[in-house]
């Protein structure tokens, strides 16, 4: 209290630090693994808001967990000096690199490339060039989109639309959505639980075919969080009680997604009560085929789903990953401007994942099949190397017994230098 930090009196700090543990438990165990894969294979992060004191403080984080290599994209004077001000020990070409919009090498390059997938969209080279030098986003999407970066952070500041807009130009859609579907799914750590949540940033009013889409690649994101997906896809109807679009919509997307991947443990249209507590949902539908509680909630809509995160953000008091970018080509991640430093290092390790998973999907299977040829073809020449030590020996044994010659590279005997002289 007398720091000014704490806002009320701690009348338990036994109990305050019981409930401090807990949630650092949670999270760790959800993002620990996460962090070892990060940290086993380091990947250059861009992040386009570099000057934000919340991305630098996250950029130092990175640089002692060694989860990534950064790489702050901003006005070099203005980072370097806000790092000496924050008594951040991270150097510039040591810890991480530096991308100044206003004096980089690849300026050029970047606003023609910028320009040539844009210029059928009504857009000149000048305002390719504005874009360009400008748009911090748009940069670092450009950067991961060459190669010049393994993964992208943004949206510290500014409207999550723009920035998106940034990634759908540049950088495109992956091949795991058919229907070119972009989602943002949140993940709270609550004491109750961990739950996944889509999609409360891209999709307005998702068509049954994009909520299947976004379920799918939610379910893999699950997945490589090391939980096994228990959807539900939530509606104010319990499995066919109201005839509404929105109903009839979420109902349909269920069909869909048992058609694509029936490996799934889905179902719906549910209530959240139905989702959340197994007891509610046998005295509604006793044959569903979801059991236990459900830990991916499928919204009908943005409205709903936005909601939602906010109250369970604000009542649950429980640590939010996220929103976490479904749908891209390449590991870019959007935040939103209420992310905390913790948040940014949250996501930039899931990135780092990410990228880790897409270089080995598009390593060439020429690569790794050498590997096993290169074995047996490396004993014959074992063979004809001790073959030619065993010829120059027994050339030096005879040299030394008869005074001949000694081979070429080797100095002569006594013997032989006699029968010169």
């Amino acid at each position: 209290m007398d720091s000014g930090v704490a806002t009320r009196p701690i009348e338990d700090f036994d109990a305050y630090r019981a409930s401090l543990e807990k949630y650092v438990f949670k999270s760790g165990q959800l993002m620990r693994p996460i962090f070892e894969r990060a940290a086993s294979s380091r990947k250059r992060i861009a992040f386009a808001e570099g000057e934000e004191t919340r991305v630098l403080h996250a950029a130092q984080t990175i640089v002692d967990d060694e989860i990534g290599y950064p790489i702050l994209i901003g006005r070099e004077e203005v980072i370097t000096t806000r790092i000496k001000r924050m008594g951040l020990r991270m150097k510039k070409g040591v810890h991480f690199d530096l991308v100044n919009p206003e004096s980089d090498s690849r300026y050029n390059d970047y606003w023609q490339t910028y320009h040539h997938i844009m210029q059928r969209k009504g857009v000149t080279p000048a305002l390719a060039k504005q874009v360009v030098r400008t748009r911090t986003s748009a940069i670092g999407a450009l950067m991961v989109e060459k190669g010049d970066a393994d993964a992208l952070i943004c949206g510290t500041i500014g409207r999550y639309d723009r920035h998106l807009r940034h990634i759908t130009d540049i950088i495109g859609h992956g091949r795991a959505c058919p229907t070119e579907t972009y989602a943002a799914m949140n993940v709270m750590i609550l004491s109750k639980g961990t739950y996944f949540l889509c999609d409360a940033y891209v999709n307005p009013d998702p068509t049954a075919e994009q909520i299947c889409d976004m379920t799918i690649m939610a379910a893999a994101e699950v997945r490589r969080f090391g939980m096994e997906p228990k959807i539900a896809l939530l509606s104010h109807s319990d499995f066919g009680s109201i005839d509404r679009a929105s109903t009839v919509k979420m109902r349909r997307a269920v069909e869909l997604i048992r058609d694509r991947a029936p490996e799934l443990e889905v179902e719906g249209e549910m209530t959240a009560a139905a989702a959340l507590s197994e007891e509610v949902r046998q005295m509604m539908f006793p044959n569903s085929n979801l059991k236990g509680e459900a830990n991916l909630l499928i919204m009908p809509n943005i409205d709903a789903a936005n909601i939602t995160f906010h109250i369970m953000r604000a009542l649950g008091d429980g640590i939010t990953v996220g929103p976490l970018l479904l749908g891209a080509a390449k590991p870019v991640h959007i935040m939103v401007p209420s992310v905390t430093s913790r948040g940014i290092v949250n996501a930039a390790a899931y990135a780092s994942v990410c990228a880790q998973l897409l270089e080995r999907e598009q390593a060439p299977a020429a690569l790794q099949a050498p590997a096993h040829k290169t074995k047996p073809a490396a004993k014959p020449a074992k063979k004809t190397a001790s073959k030619s030590a065993a010829k120059k020996a027994t050339a030096a044994a005879k040299s030394a017994k008869g005074g001949k010659k000694a081979p070429k590279g080797k100095p002569a005997t006594k013997n032989a230098k006699r029968k010169r002289a």
